[in-house]
Parts: C-alpha cells; structure tokens; sequence
C-alpha cells in the first residue's frame, strides 16, 4: 500500500495526514502541512469527487472556504462543519476519506483505459459550465474536447421514441451538424441515440454526457455507438469517478450539463412528464433558446414538446427555424465589401473544393463537375451541403450563388 495514504492520530486529535517521513510530537503541525504537499491538486480534486453525499454545491462551498481540494481533505471536522450545508455526517466522511476514495488507482485506470480528466482550471472545461451555480468539479473525457464544440446544440427527447420522433431527430440533427454544430445528448436510448447516430452519419462532431461513470456505461448497448463517438468524432463525457452506477439522482445532474454547455436546446419528443422537460426548463433558466418539434395533439409521446410550445418555446418543422433564430452559424461568412472573405476553417476536401468554385462566380452544377471533375451526383451532394451549412443558396436554372 503507498504510505502516502494512511491515518494516523495526532496528540491534539484525528488528523488525517500523509506519511512521507516519520511522524515526531516535535512538530505535529508542520509535518502534516509538508506532508500535505505530496498529494497532486488532481489526486485531492479526485479523491474529493469520488465521495459520496457530497455533491456539487457544498464542494463549491467548500472551495469558497478553503480555496484547494488539498486543504479541504486535511480540515478537521470542526472546522469543516462551519462551512454551510456540511453537517457533522458530511464533516465525518470527508476526513475519513481514505476509507472511500483511492485517487491514485482512480487516475491509474483512467489512463489504461485512454480517458483524461478534465478539471476547472484546464482550457478543455467547456465554459458554459463554469457559468453555473453547481459546475461539475471535474469531466472524465473519453475522446477529446475541442474549441469548435462550444457550437453546440442538445438534442433530447423520450426513451421510448416513436418512428415520427427518431426520422426528425436524424434528420434535424444531420443537417445541424452538417452546419458545423456539434451535437450534446445523452446517450439514452430512443431520441439521444438517434441525435448521436445522425451526427456521426453527417461526419460532424458529437458529445455524449452519461449519467454514470465511464466504466459503468449506460445503456450498455451503446457501448459500440460510444466508442465511435470516442474514436476521433467527439467525446464521452461524465463527471462521476469511473465506477460510479447510474441512479436516480445521476441523471438529473447529467441534465444540467446538457443544458448548460450547449447555445441552444432541440427537444424532439416527449411525454408530459419526462427528463427532456427538465433539461429544457433548466435551460430556459441559463439563458439558452429553446425549440421543441411539435406532435399529433392526440398523442402522449408529445404531449410535452407541444406544451412547451404553448409555454414559448420556438416551434421547429425545419432546421431553417433554428438557423434562423440563433442568427448565426459556428463560423462568420460575412464579409464587409472592403474585405475579402477570409478562408473557411475545417470544410472536408470536396465542401472546400465545391464552395471555393462557387465563391469565384455563380455556378450550375455542370460548371462544377467541369472544374473539380467529380462526378455529377458528387457535385450534387457537395452543393447541398453547402446549403446546409447555409454557404450558398440555390438560383433558378440549377446554378448557386453565395448566401
């Protein structure tokens, strides 16, 4: 066992220290604060996450109080329950914390398994999420954050979609994620697994945020859509230690991360009672816009999305809806008459190769093929593309302009 992580007592009472030299009654104090410092800031932020019936709120409260995770794991217990909300039960299990949490084996997996660990103070935390009242204390990542996914839009939705509900999705989620957008659900079955599915068939981004712990995946059955989603077209993402098992209160939490990262948030289909309206409520609270895919009136599958409609949430029978209202796309195609349009980041070899034509002069289809030299059915589905993206627009007589 390392010897870093034993307790032992001090003559002026329980005091959880690390044992990096032999302890003397010489100098108690001194030695637990320079023992202190042989714990890394991520093993402390580990070990303070993986304790149970802590949570997000009395952590942030607790870092109001003692400023590092170091010095919040080595208070005694008196001083720790004058911190509001943290209770003589709270106070006991975090300077016992050696008995539930063993951060070096936690980073240990972490890393055989290729997931990094994400804390606030690192440039991939998603900034969105600093901007909540309970911010996540860390993001295990399987995958890779990138700049670009902070254009994000989340799609959510019922578990138990109908064959009405998982067409829109995959339709409205392809083209918002040919348009650049990277797609947040969750990873559940029905609308979430539809929404990931869809981006991925785009070749755009996508971020799967799981109400468990990376190595308790859930619903296993997504395993093999995690690993796409994992092998270079987004990330899987959660805040719970690698074990943690999914619950009922894990996937509220996982909710308030969906709705906080993204600009926007798409609910597709719901019932009227459904975590779907959760997230979007959460939403409207943090600011983001709000769109919802109206159902049959007859039906109880969207009886929530047609709710949140008559409560104000934009009607969606189009992805131009969207556009439209965010009045904006994750890139600026605008350029002032004094200044050239400036290159467009990360289009794919035939989108740059087709716009740049099209941005020369007006184009059919057959100026296309002739300059690129694809075939016709490439330029076809090149330019509509294009469209989605809202880089050009159609003209009379099959040839395209810019937008």
């Amino acid at each position: 066992m390392d010897c870093r992580y034993q307790t032992i007592p001090d003559f002026l009472g329980d005091f959880h220290i690390f044992i990096v030299q032999k302890t003397t009654f010489d100098e108690p104090r001194q030695t637990a604060q320079t023992a202190f410092s042989f714990m890394t800031p991520l093993e402390a932020l580990v070990a303070l996450n993986i304790l149970p019936r802590i949570g997000p709120i009395r952590i942030r409260r607790l870092l109001e109080a003692f400023g590092d995770a170091t010095s919040i794991l080595g208070a005694p217990k008196d001083r720790l329950m004058r911190v509001d909300s943290i209770g003589e039960e709270t106070a006991k299990i975090i300077h016992s914390w050696q008995d539930h949490a063993d951060p070096i084996q936690e980073i240990a997996e972490t890393k055989e398994r290729g997931i990094s660990i994400v804390t606030q103070s690192d440039p991939d935390y998603p900034a969105p999420l600093q901007e909540i009242y309970d911010p996540p204390l860390l993001l295990y990542v399987w995958g890779k954050i990138e700049p670009r996914d902070r254009h994000a839009i989340s799609v959510v939705g019922s578990r138990r979609s109908t064959h009405y509900g998982t067409q829109a999705t995959k339709k409205l989620s392809f083209q918002l994620a040919g348009a650049g957008f990277t797609i947040i659900s969750g990873l559940a079955r029905g609308i979430d697994t539809a929404a990931h599915e869809a981006a991925l068939a785009a070749n755009g981004r996508t971020i799967a945020v799981l109400g468990s712990g990376l190595a308790q995946l859930y619903p296993p059955e997504n395993l093999a859509l995690a690993e796409k989603i994992a092998a270079g077209n987004g990330a899987v993402v959660s805040e719970f230690s690698l074990h943690k098992p999914p619950d009922k209160q894990t996937f509220p939490m996982r909710n308030r991360i969906v709705a906080a990262w993204s600009e926007a948030i798409l609910v597709v289909e719901c019932p009227s009672r459904s975590g779907s309206l959760i997230t979007a409520n959460l939403g409207s609270d943090y600011g983001k816009a709000i769109f919802a895919v109206p159902g049959p009136i007859d039906k109880p599958t969207s009886a929530g999305c047609n709710q949140l409609i008559r409560d104000g949430a934009t009607l969606v029978s189009d992805v131009s809806h969207i556009l439209d209202e965010l009045d904006q796309l994750p890139f600026d195609k605008k350029a002032t008459v004094s200044e050239p349009i400036a290159p467009l980041p990360e289009l794919p070899e035939d989108e740059a190769a087709v716009f740049a034509i099209v941005r020369d002069r007006d184009s059919s289809i057959d100026d296309v093929v002739e300059r690129t030299g694809f075939p016709a059915q490439r330029v076809s589905t090149t330019l509509m593309k294009l469209e989605i993206r809202r880089l050009i627009r159609p003209l009379p007589g099959f040839r395209y302009t810019l937008r």
